[in-house]
Order: C-alpha cells, then sequence, then structure tokens
C-alpha cells in the first residue's frame, strides 16, 4: 500500500464501551453503584453478605490513602441470587445483572481461591469483572495468604478500573540486575527480604539460604523470597498488599524499572502510580480536603424469574427479503429452545400501532411454548411506530407485579421511525432492559441508543439469506442472571447455498459438558432437504424423524435424555432443481449440574467507532470462569453492505492479545467495508484434544510467608494445579456478538493509515558469544500482514531505550524479512561495540516499519545479562540472611571465559 497518512495504533483506541460494561458512576470522588453479585450455585449463607459489607467498607478507607485522598466509596448494590430465600429487605433489580456486575462471587470450579481480574485490554484500560470465591468470602485463613480482604479489594480494582498489572511474576521469579545481583521480581527494590528453599530429609524440612544455579546464574528453581515486613516502605499495593505497612502504589521515583513483570511490560516501564495518575477517574477527581468520609451504603438486590417480552415488527416492509417469515422462524427458535424453563414471556406485534398477541406465560413445559409459537406473526401491513411497541411490551411487562423493574424486552425492526426519541424518557425510567435486533440496513439508527439507555444487547442481522445472523441473534440473548447451566449453548451454526443435486455436510461434535435438552434445526429457502443424522454410534435419523414446520421453513430434531458424546455426521443435500440455502443450528444445555458447560463469548473493543481508529475484536472461552487454551478461534465479522470477513483470532500474547495463554483470543480488525452496522461471531473449534483448561492470569500474589522482626513467618503451601490433568476433549462453539456501528469510512480502496502493531513478547538471550532475540512477528497493517523490515536497537541503559528509541545502537538486521504476522522470529548477531564483562546487562528494543514506512512503536525491552559460572572448584554463593539481593558476579572478568547463559527480563 501507498503511504497516504500515519495512524498512532495504541493511542486512538476508543474508549466506548459494550452495553454489557460496567454501571459505575465517579460522583464527586466517590465510586457508585459498584456491582458485587453472588453465583446461584452459591449455597445460600448470610455470612456472604456481612463479609462484602466489611471488605467494602475497608477498601474504602485503603483506597482514599492508596489514591492520596483522592477516590472512595460511597455506595454498592448487592445482588442475591432467587435460589436464595426471598426477604422484605430485598429490593427489585432494574437494568443491574449478574453478566453486568463488577464483583462475581463463585465457585472457581478447578482452580483455588485466588482473586483474580480478567483484563483483556491493554496497559490504562479497564478490565471485565473481578472474581472472588466464597471460600475467600468466608475463610478467614486466607487473610495471612492475601491480605486483608479491602486490601485485596483495591489490589484488583486497580486491575480493574485502572488498567495496571501485577509486580510480581511467578514465571520469574527472580533476575539479574544491572549491578550483577540477584533479585526478587518485586517492586519497590527497597523491599528487602529473605531467599529461602527448602531442604527436606528423614528428620522432616527446614529452610536454608538459596543457592545460585552455576548454569543460569540465578536462584534453584524453588526458591522463595520472604518480603521483610519493613516500617518504612509503604509500596506497592500491586506487589504486597498482604503486608501490613503497605499503602500505596509505586511511583516514578521508587518503581522497578527493571523488574521483569506484566506492568513493565505493558505499560512501557511506567510505574503503576504514573498509570493511575492517566486515568479518566483520576483526571476527573482532585484530591479532598476533608478526609473523614462516610461509609459506604448498601442495596441489596434479589433477581426474580425472567419476564421477557418479543416486541416483533410486522409493518409492510417486513414482507421484503422474506423477512416476515425468518423473523418467525428465529422468534420459534428463541420461544422452543433458547428460552430458559421458569421464565414468563409474553409477545406484542406492532406496525403503526401495537397489539398485544399473548400476556405473559410461564414456561414450564412444552406445551406453553407450542402455545406461544402459535401466536408468532405471519403477516406484514403498515407503517412503523417503535415507541408504541415498546410502551405495550411495557404494558405486558407489568402485570407481573405491577412493575418493569428487571424485566426485558427483546425488540426487533427493520424499519425507520422519526419519532423514536419521543419514548427515551419513559425507557430511561422504566428499569426495564431492552435489547434491540436491528434486521437489515434501513432500521432505525436510534435503536442502539434505545439498547444504551437500559443496558442491553445491540443485534443486527443482515438480509443475506445465506447466513443465520436473525437466529443468532436470538441465540445469543441468554438470561443475565449467571446461571449457566440453565443457558442454551450454541454448539453450531451455519447455513449456505447449495446448488441443485448438491448437499451441505459436515460434522457437530457434542463434548461431555452438554447433551441436555439438544436439538438440531435444519432450514431450508423452499423445499424440505434430505436430511441424514449419524450419531457418534452409528444411530441414524432421517426426514421422518425431524418435526418440520412449513410457515418457518425447519425441521427439527430433539435428543431425548443426555444426547450421546462424540462427533454427529450431516449431510442436507438439496433434491430441488433450484439453488436454495440451507443451514444447520445446533443448541444443547449443560449435561452435569456439577460441571459448568465449555462456553464461548465474543465483544468488539468498542460499540461504535469513527474511521479510521481500528477495532479489536475479542473472544473469550472459559469452562466455569476457568480459560480454555489451544483451541481455534474464527470471528465472521458482516457489514450490512458487503461480503463477510473471516478473522482467525489468537491468544499468542502479540498483537491486539497481550497475554499469552489466558483463554482471550484477540485480533485488530482494521477491513473496513463501508459504514453502518456490522455484525461479529465467532467459531470455536478444539484442536486434535488440544483444549485444556488453565488458571487465570492478574491474580493477587500468593504470599509464601514474610519475615517481620528478623522472624520467617512462613504462609501454607501454594496448592499446584496439574494443567495436563484439565484436558477437555473436541468440542465446538459458536457466539454472537452483537452489532457494531462504523462511520467516516471513505469510498473505495482504504488508505494506508493503519501502522504495524507493537511486538510486546521480545525476548533475549546470549548463548554461545551471541545475542539471540525471539519475538512474534507483527503485520503490515496491525497485525495482519508482513511489516517490510525491522529497525533493532541496542543500549546499556534500559531507560535511555525507552524515552529515546533512536538513540539506541542500530544492530543491522536487513538479512531477516519479516515472516507473516503471529509468526515465530529469531535473529542471532555478536556485539560490536560494547565490551563484555561478567555482569554486562544488554538492553534491546525493536520496531517494525511497514511498506508506506510508518513505524510501530517501540516493542518492549528485552534484557540479556552475562553471567560466567564459577569454577565448580570454588563454592557457590549463597545468600546472607536479611540481605534483599546476593551478588554473584565478579567486577574484573573480561569476556574471556566460555558463555554459558543469559536471563531474559520484561516479558512473561
Amino acid at each position: 500500500m501507498k503511504k497516504v497518512g500515519i495512524l498512532v495504533l495504541l493511542c486512538v483506541l476508543q474508549v466506548t464501551h459494550s452495553s454489557r460494561d460496567s454501571l459505575v458512576k465517579l460522583i464527586n470522588n466517590g465510586y457508585e453503584d459498584i456491582i458485587i453479585a453472588i453465583n446461584p450455585k452459591i449455597p445460600e449463607n448470610s455470612n456472604i453478605i456481612d463479609n462484602i459489607k466489611k471488605m467494602v467498607t475497608d477498601a474504602s478507607s485503603y483506597m482514599l490513602q492508596a489514591t492520596e485522598n483522592r477516590l472512595y466509596i460511597r455506595s454498592a448494590k448487592i445482588l442475591i441470587p432467587n435460589t436464595w430465600s426471598s426477604n422484605s429487605i430485598y429490593g427489585r433489580p432494574k437494568t443491574e445483572s449478574y453478566d453486568k456486575a463488577d464483583i462475581i462471587i463463585a465457585d472457581p470450579f478447578i482452580y483455588g481461591d485466588f482473586p483474580y481480574t480478567l483484563q483483556y485490554g491493554g496497559c490504562g484500560e479497564r478490565g471485565k469483572y473481578i472474581h472472588l470465591t466464597p471460600n475467600f468470602m468466608l475463610n478467614d485463613k486466607v487473610l495471612r495468604i492475601y491480605g486483608p480482604r479491602g486490601r485485596v479489594f483495591v489490589h484488583e480494582w486497580a486491575h480493574l478500573r485502572w488498567g495496571v498489572f501485577d509486580e510480581y511474576n511467578d514465571d520469574i521469579p527472580f533476575y539479574i540486575s544491572k549491578l550483577g545481583k540477584v533479585e526478587a521480581t518485586r517492586c519497590p527494590l527497597a523491599l528487602g527480604g529473605l531467599n529461602k528453599v527448602d531442604i527436606c530429609g528423614a528428620r522432616g524440612c527446614k529452610k536454608v539460604d538459596c543457592q545460585v544455579d552455576l548454569t543460569t546464574g540465578l536462584f534453584e528453581s524453588d526458591c522463595a523470597f520472604y518480603p521483610n515486613v519493613d516500617r518504612e516502605v509503604h509500596e506497592s499495593v500491586m506487589y504486597g498488599q498482604a503486608l501490613e505497612p503497605v499503602h500505596a502504589f509505586c511511583n516514578a521515583k521508587s518503581h522497578n524499572k527493571e523488574a521483569p513483570n506484566q506492568q513493565n511490560r505493558l505499560c512501557n516501564q511506567k510505574s503503576t502510580w504514573e498509570v493511575i495518575m492517566d486515568s479518566p477517574d483520576i483526571k476527573a477527581s482532585v484530591p479532598l480536603t476533608d478526609t473523614n468520609i462516610p461509609g459506604p451504603t448498601f442495596a441489596l438486590l434479589q433477581y426474580k424469574d425472567r419476564v421477557v417480552t418479543l416486541v416483533l415488527d410486522v409493518s409492510g416492509s417486513m414482507s421484503q427479503f422474506d423477512r416476515i417469515t425468518r423473523l418467525y422462524q428465529a422468534s420459534e427458535v428463541y420461544i422452543m429452545q433458547i428460552v430458559e424453563s421458569g421464565s414468563s414471556v409474553g409477545i406484542v406485534t406492532f406496525s403503526s400501532d401495537a397489539k398485544i398477541e399473548s400476556e405473559l406465560v410461564k414456561i414450564v413445559d412444552t406445551f406453553q411454548r407450542e402455545k406461544l409459537k402459535q401466536l408468532l406473526p405471519k403477516v406484514a401491513n403498515g407503517g412503523t411506530n417503535i415507541c408504541a411497541g415498546v410502551r405495550k411490551g411495557f404494558e405486558v411487562n407489568k402485570k407481573t407485579d405491577s412493575s418493569t423493574y428487571g424485566t426485558e424486552i427483546v425488540l426487533l425492526t427493520d424499519g425507520e421511525d422519526t419519532a423514536i426519541s419521543s419514548c427515551f424518557e419513559e425507557v430511561k425510567a422504566s428499569g426495564a432492559i431492552i435489547h434491540t435486533i436491528a434486521l437489515g440496513d434501513k432500521a432505525d439508527k436510534g435503536l442502539e441508543q434505545l439498547a444504551d439507555l437500559t443496558g442491553g444487547l445491540k443485534l443486527f442481522a443482515s438480509d443475506k439469506v445465506d447466513a443465520n445472523g436473525l437466529i443468532d441473534s436470538f441465540s445469543g440473548i441468554q438470561s443475565g442472571s449467571g446461571d449457566v447451566l440453565q443457558q442454551s449453548i450454541q454448539i453450531e451454526s451455519t447455513a449456505t447455498t447449495i446448488q441443485p443435486n448438491k448437499c451441505l455436510a459436515g460434522k457437530v461434535t457434542i463434548d461431555s459438558t452438554v447433551g441436555n435438552d439438544t436439538f438440531f434445526l435444519v432450514t431450508w429457502s423452499y423445499i424440505i432437504p434430505s436430511i441424514e443424522l449419524k450419531d457418534p454410534k452409528g444411530k441414524e435419523y432421517k426426514n421422518a424423524q425431524f418435526v418440520s414446520d412449513i410457515v418457518s421453513k425447519s425441521s427439527r430434531l430433539t435428543i431425548p435424555g443426555t444426547a450421546e458424546v462424540g462427533d454427529w455426521e450431516y449431510n442436507l443435500c438439496n433434491t430441488q432443481s433450484v439453488e436454495q440455502v440451507l443451514g444447520l443450528t445446533v443448541n444443547s444445555r449443560a449435561a452435569n449440574p456439577d460441571v459448568p458447560p465449555i462456553v464461548a463469548e465474543t465483544y468488539m473493543n468498542a460499540d461504535t467507532n469513527i474511521f479510521p481508529s481500528p477495532m479489536i475484536v475479542y473472544a473469550t472461552v472459559t469452562q466455569g470462569l476457568a480459560p480454555v487454551l489451544g483451541v481455534k478461534v474464527t470471528a465472521f465479522i458482516e457489514p450490512q453492505n458487503g461480503k463477510v470477513i473471516t478473522l482467525p483470532l489468537l491468544d499468542n500474547g502479540a498483537g491486539a492479545d497481550i497475554i499469552k495463554n489466558d483463554g482471550i483470543y484477540t485480533r485488530f480488525f482494521t477491513d473496513f467495508n463501508g459504514n453502518g452496522r456490522y455484525n461479529l461471531k465467532v467459531h470455536v473449534q478444539s484442536q486434535d484434544s488440544d483444549g485444556k483448561a488453565n488458571i487465570p492470569k492478574s491474580r493477587a500474589l500468593y504470599l509464601p510467608g514474610y519475615v517481620e522482626n528478623g522472624t520467617l513467618v512462613e504462609n501454607p503451601p501454594k496448592p499446584k494445579v496439574t494443567i495436563d490433568d484439565l484436558n477437555l476433549g473436541n468440542f465446538s462453539r459458536t457466539s454472537s456478538g452483537g452489532a457494531f456501528v462504523v462511520s467516516n469510512v471513505p469510498s473505495g480502496p482504504l488508505p494506508d493509515l493503519f501502522k504495524p502493531s507493537r511486538i510486546m513478547d521480545l525476548k533475549a538471550f546470549i548463548q554461545d558469544l551471541k545475542v539471540r532475540l525471539t519475538w512474534t512477528a507483527t503485520g503490515d497493517d496491525a497485525d495482519k500482514g508482513n511489516a517490510s523490515r525491522y529497525d533493532l536497537r541496542m543500549s546499556l541503559n534500559s531507560e535511555a531505550l525507552v524515552e529515546n528509541f533512536d538513540n539506541g545502537t542500530a544492530v543491522n538486521i536487513s538479512s531477516l524479512a519479516p515472516a507473516i504476522a503471529g509468526s515465530a522470529e529469531e535473529f542471532s548477531f555478536t556485539p560490536q561495540d560494547i565490551a563484555l564483562k561478567n555482569g554486562t546487562v544488554i538492553y534491546f528494543g525493536l520496531v517494525a516499519i511497514d511498506e508506506a514506512g510508518q513505524k510501530s512503536e517501540p516493542s518492549n525491552v528485552a534484557r540479556a545479562a552475562l553471567f560466567i559460572p564459577t569454577p565448580a572448584a570454588k563454592p557457590a554463593p549463597t545468600v546472607k540472611p536479611g540481605n534483599s539481593a546476593n551478588s554473584i558476579l565478579g567486577s574484573g572478568n573480561t569476556f574471556i571465559l566460555t558463555l554459558v547463559l543469559t536471563i531474559l527480563a520484561y516479558h512473561l
């Protein structure tokens, strides 16, 4: 591409958030309406509520101190599941829900009780939620390890709200400093302590000073750092909030820029306090002169059974593009298979005015579903009055307990309504949640505002008949209660145009976590196709076993009991003389109430975007709350006018993906195709049984112990999780990510405005007289394609390299042609202009340049330290009690001895 302009990728990403983001408000230094939700699977225990209140109250005062009198907590809402007993003091939620919660209390399923925050954005960007376990909330023994709950809350809140990262590193607990000392990965460096390891024998175990491994220059693998409880050191909340004197964040003066932690890697060696000071929260707050803050207030809200009314457009335009048939088809799927048992469902239709087709019907069994199905609209006529439909939907929902609070509306329309804004104030005051589905390219632009006002989903389906967009949209409207065991999980969704006498063939994998209430739905355009389905044991199902509906142009097979685990092979053949679109949708529910199903979710970094800002696609794959690794994730992005864009998502710690192997699959999106709405969908497929559950990142430090007044105080050993035992086998999932709106896209070919994305995983080693560098290739446009060349720099001063990359010493890397984005890169060279000594530390930075000459942001700083082993005859150095680090390198040795190995920093 020719150069037209330059875009700074990491600076212009918009911060417009999706409708399912936090509802927290910051008013006059105080956070209001923090939502803390208790999972429905947690047994009733009022102590959880009491401890939540105490935790938040303690966190408020600690937060005020840690933010230098700027921020505290004024109010919080605790969402109580409907599986707990009702209580007159419990209010009814409005738009608050489990899936919008800032903090969730839920069982860990496969890992321990460590608190963590789900972070998917870069430095300074907000996370998704904080997870705390019921045992963490009830068992005071864990407080020895993590510290008081209020302090842990502030540590995790800093991840969630201010976008900072941990200052410790479980994977690289020690490093060699530029002074030639072994240091624990921590902040600040002034925090001293002991480096100890267990030596066990017949009489038990005892702790001794750590020995240096002569092949690495670091301490032996089981060495642990026990920090001092130093009354003079008050940092850092993002390292050791459990230490009693700690009440501040590392700042520019105290920050340890050498520590190989996520904070340095992702925030370009900025201290946590510098990042926090740059956050919108701090910028909007002036330090309080009166620090006598009031305690937080709490609202206790309890879920009721779900109430949802379908508000469906039947105006004349719905007769175009077979929309009314598709509406019937998708609504029928929602009523028959998606909406949860126990829900109350109503139906309203609207055109020039609105009509109640069905009052609320409580779903108990198939009888109620069939009754509602018969009332779905089949004819389209008249104008479009969206507000009339919404008001009639409120009227239906009110008939539960005279309130619309917490109820839902699914609003589908294809038309424009100039008066849509006339009901905005009513909608805002209703306390109801409105999910909007825009059908076709003419649907009113005000739809998204209705969803924004109420915290609802925004969905879009095009008029392309060879896509399951409308069915997928309805399938994505799940209950926000947090009860994933009741959710209908989409296993497969595919549709394509099939020529005469040709077939749509493939397989669908049913895994062991699902299988109940499984259905296979075949859809067609004109005539029922020939259907053949074979289960993993060879049992065949054909047309005769499917229940067909000529009106909805669909055939359904419901599997009784629990479906067989394995591959189900299907063959759908068009026996007609004309082409037609054939589709297959497969949904199922959890097979075992004690085993959470594998779930996929997808979303964009923003709901709206102005070109030329790039966007980011995210997908999470989880079992319970455990991330699932090693699966193939593909995003399908459909503009309202244009072809579907296929985008493989990666969990490789490169490009838009900030952390490798965290179960968040990510990619930049830059292939904009016109203005208007875009629809997002992902497909997940395990790869040869490689899918496995893992432990979440961004979690609080598990403190092994501490040193107080010269005495080492131990905590219980950290529990180990064997990842190899968590293989999940073959599975597949699809998930709808809703709609986003793009504007300002120029007509014609797009100019080259997207520069290569930043390289974030640069590693450096010195081995056999050479420096060896590895990293993941970036692209020409963000993380797509190939960069044209690299610019590699080195320095003996990391800060100089960060402050001015061009002042580093250039290294000739022209022999390396950049590989395609996502590929592993490697480059080796012999330093020419640096006198290497034992203990020399060299720092490296890398920039990618595209064909238009646009440069990426400089990479993370990688470091390589020269270590020359001590001759075998000499005793290995040991750690002296009380020292914060241990010098292991001489000062006068030159680069004569055989070079064995160096250590990497600034990368996980």
